[in-house]
């Protein structure tokens, strides 16, 4: 500590780049510090340093970490409080550029395994950005000496010592967790594909903000004949909708909550944090939210269960496309979240193509079947649930015809849900919908498939760069040549997630890409990797800001690589 202080001392005044002489490991009376990479530039990227507080100092009960979800939750709690007790304890700017900024990076609602905290048998390691100050890129020794000196050690004690947080808090932040570990881990053996508790708060503040809407909320009720009691280990029985496996339908009119009911359904497969709302709101964890996505790349793969007979007999069995229709986009989509193992999947139809969707008895009559490449949804759902075991959860507001093919038919009507099964199926059979002859010759789904990208498609260098990976927010990934548009794929929340992702296209194209398995049985051994070693093995230097992925927005990705290379 007093060696830091010294060399602050020495090169106050100096050329910015003297902040490279404090690069090092630093002993402090209850942490150590190790500034592991100073910035050039007080306008550059802040600095890297992590801390380090011994575990049996920290004093954290060993039943508050000795499960994966148990560790998890408190990693995320821990970053949390760090994050908070910066905002209360930091003076704020003092200088050029970032200077006097100290962060940590962790956002949003859910908990996610990340690596901006770590928790070892050994050690508690908080990772943090600061920007080192600056006077007229000069350095500003004594105010550097506040940072790491007055404002750093009262953040981490604050922060990361167990005598200095509230139990009780810090008790419901992990049980929370690890009821809604155990309450999705349910739903199989309770035929679920989803559960909503009894008041659940569902609204957010926008269709762009994960925030709790402000103002009057109504409270999520069950319809009784959907009510479900479940028992968590630590809420004990909960009561709430249980959306059985099969083919659900949400409808009912325009702004009446169809949608929100969507949202937290598609959010369903992480934890919430407490206070979110959602907390008692879980899905089938593969479940995928699916939608068209006109314009986005398509690479071999195979949408014929839903287009074939394409016109000049184009193939559809490997199917590329640089710019695909909202039809083509949707059933690759379908197939790809298929391929992912998912086994629901989350529809809105104001989000999807409609031709992909439906075909009305007149536009049949008019197009005849041999004429129409496309076969929508609607004839093949069922197939999906009874031979494949795909459930799927689908708002609907514009087409009847649905009604002929649900098992569950949910309506809300001003944001209160009702169960409409028996009418929606006494009006099916009323005026039931003609399907077309011949489907049971359509091409079979299948649930793999060999194709992969070639080892030079994933090259991420770019000119004079041997590796060039740019990531500036959540949608969108600059890799080596190449822009990678994930602003359609739903479920990735979080910009941790999509650091990650990058970094481990470039690791599967060292490690993996020259392998015989297929992109999927690869992707999945990475996942497995990065579980059990964490997700450093993907960065080439010590950061904090990962965090992970899903195995379908990982593939998702590569699956929107714009380039024809793939074997």
């Amino acid at each position: 500590m007093l060696t830091l202080k010294k060399q602050l001392q020495q090169i106050d005044n100096k050329s910015y780049k003297a902040y490279k002489n404090i690069e090092g490991i630093y002993q402090f009376e209850h942490f150590s510090l190790s500034i592991d990479h100073v910035q050039g530039d007080p306008f550059a990227i802040p600095s890297r340093i992590n801390v380090r507080v011994p575990v049996s100092k920290a004093g954290f009960p060993i039943h508050s970490w000795n499960t994966p979800v148990r560790r998890i939750a408190l990693e995320d709690y821990l970053g949390r409080m760090v994050k908070k007790n910066i905002k209360k304890t930091i003076k704020g700017q003092r200088g050029s550029g970032c200077s006097g900024l100290i962060d940590i990076e962790i956002n949003g609602q859910k908990t996610l395994l990340r690596n901006c905290v770590l928790l070892t048998k050994d050690y508690i390691e908080a990772r943090l950005v600061m920007g080192l100050p600056a006077d007229n890129r000069h350095v500003a020794g004594l105010e550097a000496q506040q940072m790491f000196f007055d404002e750093l050690p009262v953040i981490i004690e604050q922060a990361l010592y167990h005598h200095n947080l509230s139990s009780s808090e810090l008790t419901d932040y992990i049980n929370s967790a690890e009821d809604q570990e155990t309450l999705r881990a349910a739903l199989k053996n309770n035929h679920l594909a989803a559960f909503v508790a009894n008041g659940s708060l569902l609204p957010r503040k926008s269709g762009i903000s994960d925030k709790l809407m402000s103002g009057t909320i109504i409270p999520f009720q069950t319809p009784p004949s959907l009510k479900i009691e479940m028992t968590l280990p630590n809420a004990g029985k909960i009561q709430g909708m249980g959306i059985p496996q099969g083919v659900t339908l949400i409808v009912g009119g325009g702004f009446h909550g169809k949608s929100t009911l969507l949202h937290a359904l598609e959010q369903g497969p992480y934890n919430h944090i407490p206070g979110d709302g959602r907390e008692k709101v879980v899905s089938i964890a593969s479940a995928v939210k699916i939608r068209s996505e006109d314009g986005r790349a398509i690479a071999k793969v195979n949408i014929s269960p839903f287009i074939d007979r394409l016109p000049f007999a184009r193939e559809t069995r490997q199917f590329r496309t640089e710019n695909a229709s909202g039809s083509t986009s949707q059933a690759a989509n379908i197939i790809e979240a298929i391929e992912c193992g998912t086994e629901l999947l989350l529809i809105d139809e104001d989000t999807s193509a409609t031709n992909f969707m439906i075909r009305d008895e007149r536009m049949q009559s008019l197009v005849v079947q041999d004429k129409e490449p496309i076969t929508p949804l609607l004839y093949r759902i069922r197939e999906l649930y009874e031979q494949h075991g795909i459930s799927a959860i689908i708002v609907m507001g514009g087409s009847g015809d649905y009604f002929d093919i649900a098992d569950t038919v949910i309506m809300m009507d001003e944001y209160l849900a009702k169960d409409v099964t028996a009418q929606a199926q006494a009006l099916a059979r009323d005026k039931q919908h003609q399907f077309p002859d011949k489907l049971d010759t359509l091409p079979k789904f299948q649930h793999s498939s060999t194709r992969k990208p070639g080892p030079a498609t994933l090259d991420a260098s770019r000119n004079q760069f041997a590796q060039r990976i740019t990531i500036r927010e959540t949608s969108t990934i600059d890799y080596g040549r190449y822009r990678i548009d994930l602003s359609q794929v739903e479920q990735l929340i979080d910009i941790g997630q999509t650091r990650s992702i990058a970094l481990m296209i470039a690791y599967y194209a060292h490690h993996y890409a020259h392998d015989s398995d297929n992109l999927i049985t690869s992707l999945n051994k990475l996942i497995q990797q990065a579980n059990e070693q964490s997700l450093d093995i993907f960065s080439p230097y010590k950061v904090g800001n990962l965090a992970m992925p899903r195995l379908y927005e990982l593939a998702a990705a590569i699956n929107r690589i714009r380039c024809d290379d793939w074997l």
